[in-house]
C-alpha cells in the first residue's frame, strides 16, 4: 500500500484533474479488456505459471511403421522339415479331445500359414485366441489383429491413443502414468499448482501429445494482393513519375496518404486524393509481389522469424516476417488474423521455396508453439527440406538455446521495429488488401531499394539495374519496369 500511495502522490504532482480522469478512464477501458496490447497483470498466472499453458512437444513421436521391423514371412512347411531334421521325427498334428474345441478348417496361422490341423485354442473356454503348434505363434482371428498403432511415444516408446479427432487436426496422447515426459512435467509444478491439479487435472498439459495436421501443400501459401489492382499502371492519369513519388514518400519515408497527397498538391504542383495514393500502392504491390519472390535469391543457413501486430478495421491481426542473418533481407512474409500453425507453416513454406538442396536451415523464432507445429508437419512431409528449430524465450537467458540464439531474435526484433516505423502513424487499416499491399511494397523498399547500416550502407539485395541510380523515385521507377 505505500508504493501505491506514493504512485497516487506522483501522479497527483505530475498531472492536472482533467488529465487524471482521462488516466482513470483508461484504466477502467483496461480493467474492461478494451484493448487488445495492454493487460493488467494476472496475479493467478504469476502463481500459477503452467495453468493452461498450450506448447507443442519438442520431440516428434516415432511412426511405428517406421521403427518396427517387418517380421519375415514364415512358411509352415519350412517349419516342418527344420523341425524333423533336428528332432529326428516328423511334427504330429494337434490332437483334440472334444469335437468342440477343434479350430474351424477355414482358420489358418497368420505367421506362418499352418493349417487347422496344427492350431488349437490358448485360452480356455474364451477361446479368442489361438496358439500354433508349428511355429509357437498366437493370434487373434479377425480384423483386431492387422491393426497397427500410428505413433509411438518418443519418451516411453507406448502406443499413443487418439485422443481428439478434428477436421484440421488428429491430437494423440501418451497414456502411460510412468512415462518419462510426465513425471518430468509433473515436477515442473509448484505447490499451488498441485494442489490445484487435484481438483481439475485437465487445466494442466502433463502428458506427451502429438498434433498430426491435415493440411495440404497446395493450400499453405502466403497472402497475395488482389487479381486485379484498382488501377492500371497504362491508364492512370499521372505520369509514372508520379507513380513513384507517391512510393517514395508513402512508401520509403513513411508518410501517410492524406500527408502524401498534400505534399505532392503544395510542394510538386500535382493534384491527387489521399485514395489515389492508396489505389496506386495496391496497384505496385500486384506487380511487386511477383517481383519479391523471383528476385528473392537464395536462403542463408540462419533465418530468424517472428510476427508483429497491425490492426485492421479495429482488429489485431499478425504481419510474419523471416529474415536471413546474413544477408539481412526478408526471405518470407505472410499476413493472417490468428497465430495459428496455419499461417507459420505457409511462411516457412515460403522461405524454402528459393532454398538450396539438401540446406539445412535453421530458424530462430520465440515460444509461440506454432512455429514448433509447423516444423513438425514440415519434417513429416516427403521431397521438403528437414529443419531446425531453436527458441529464444523471454528477455532473459533462461536457457543454453536462448543465449546461444539471442542475437538472431535481436536481428528480427529490430526488423519488427522498423515495420512498425512504416505503419505507426496509420490509423490501422481498412481492407485486408490495403494491409497486404503495404506489407508487399514494403518488403520491396527493405530488399532492394533501403541501405543497411550493416551492410556497409548496401541494400540487402543488389540489383545490377539498379546501380548508379540515386534517386529515389528514380529506383522506384525501375523496380516497377522490372516488375510490370
Amino acid at each position: 500500500m505505500d508504493n501505491l500511495f506514493k504512485l497516487i502522490k506522483w501522479l497527483a504532482a505530475k498531472f492536472t484533474r482533467d488529465q487524471i480522469w482521462e488516466i482513470i478512464s483508461a484504466l477502467i477501458n483496461v480493467l474492461n479488456d478494451r484493448y487488445d496490447d495492454i493487460k493488467p497483470r494476472n496475479d493467478f498466472l504469476d502463481k500459477h505459471p503452467n495453468y493452461r499453458k498450450f506448447k507443442i512437444d519438442p520431440l516428434e513421436p516415432l511412426e511405428y511403421s517406421k521403427i518396427v521391423e517387418k517380421e519375415p514371412q514364415l512358411n509352415y512347411i519350412t517349419l516342418l522339415n527344420e523341425y524333423e531334421a533336428k528332432h529326428g521325427k516328423t511334427l504330429k498334428p494337434v490332437k483334440i479331445r472334444y469335437k468342440d474345441n477343434q479350430v474351424p478348417q477355414t482358420i489358418r496361422c497368420s505367421h506362418c500359414d499352418a493349417p487347422a490341423k496344427f492350431l488349437y485354442y490358448n485360452d480356455g473356454k474364451k477361446r479368442s485366441q489361438i496358439l500354433c503348434k508349428v511355429c509357437q505363434n498366437t493370434f487373434t482371428p479377425g480384423k483386431r489383429h492387422t491393426r497397427k498403432p500410428k505413433y509411438l511415444c518418443p519418451y516411453c516408446h507406448k502406443t499413443l491413443f487418439l485422443w481428439k479427432d478434428q477436421d484440421d487436426v488428429s491430437i494423440y496422447k501418451c497414456a502411460n502414468r510412468n512415462c518419462f515426459h510426465r513425471k518430468r512435467e509433473l515436477q515442473k509444478l509448484n505447490e499451488k499448482e498441485k494442489e490445484l491439479r487435484k481438483t481439475n487435472p485437465e487445466h494442466f498439459k502433463i502428458n506427451y501429445q502429438y498434433r498430426d495436421y491435415h493440411y495440404k501443400i497446395g493450400e499453405l501459401t502466403t497472402v497475395s494482393p488482389e487479381a486485379k489492382p484498382r488501377v492500371d499502371l497504362n491508364k492512370i492519369h499521372n505520369d509514372l513519375y508520379t507513380f513513384c513519388l507517391v512510393l517514395t514518400f508513402h512508401i520509403s519515408y513513411a508518410v501517410t496518404a492524406r500527408k502524401t497527397a498534400h505534399l505532392l498538391r503544395n510542394v510538386f504542383g500535382i493534384k491527387i486524393s489521399h485514395q489515389t495514393v492508396l489505389n496506386y500502392v495496391e496497384s505496385a504491390a500486384y506487380y511487386l509481389h511477383k517481383f519479391n519472390h523471383k528476385y528473392k535469391g537464395d536462403v542463408g543457413n540462419y533465418v530468424a522469424g517472428d510476427e508483429t501486430y497491425i490492426k485492421q478495421d479495429g482488429i489485431w491481426h499478425y504481419v510474419w516476417l523471416m529474415i536471413c542473418s546474413s544477408t539481412r533481407k526478408i526471405v518470407g512474409y505472410n499476413y493472417s488474423d490468428n497465430r495459428g500453425v496455419k499461417p507459420a507453416i505457409a511462411v516457412m513454406l515460403n522461405v524454402l521455396q528459393t532454398a538450396a538442396r539438401e540446406q539445412k536451415i535453421i530458424f530462430i523464432t520465440d515460444g509461440n508453439p506454432s512455429y514448433q507445429a509447423a516444423t513438425h508437419y514440415i519434417n513429416k512431409q516427403q521431397n521438403l527440406l528437414k529443419i531446425d528449430l531453436k527458441k529464444v524465450i523471454g528477455l532473459k537467458n533462461m536457457d543454453e538455446e536462448s543465449e546461444t540464439y539471442r542475437h538472431f531474435k535481436q536481428i528480427i526484433e529490430r526488423l519488427n521495429r522498423t515495420f512498425k516505423y512504416h505503419t505507426q502513424y496509420q490509423n490501422g487499416f481498412g481492407c485486408t488488401n490495403g494491409a497486404i499491399s503495404k506489407l508487399v511494397c514494403f518488403v520491396t523498399y527493405y530488399n532492394f531499394i533501403r541501405p543497411h547500416s550493416s551492410l556497409n550502407y548496401k541494400t540487402p539485395m543488389e540489383l545490377d539495374q539498379l546501380i548508379g541510380i540515386d534517386l529515389i523515385q528514380d529506383k522506384w521507377k525501375k523496380v516497377i519496369s522490372m516488375a510490370a
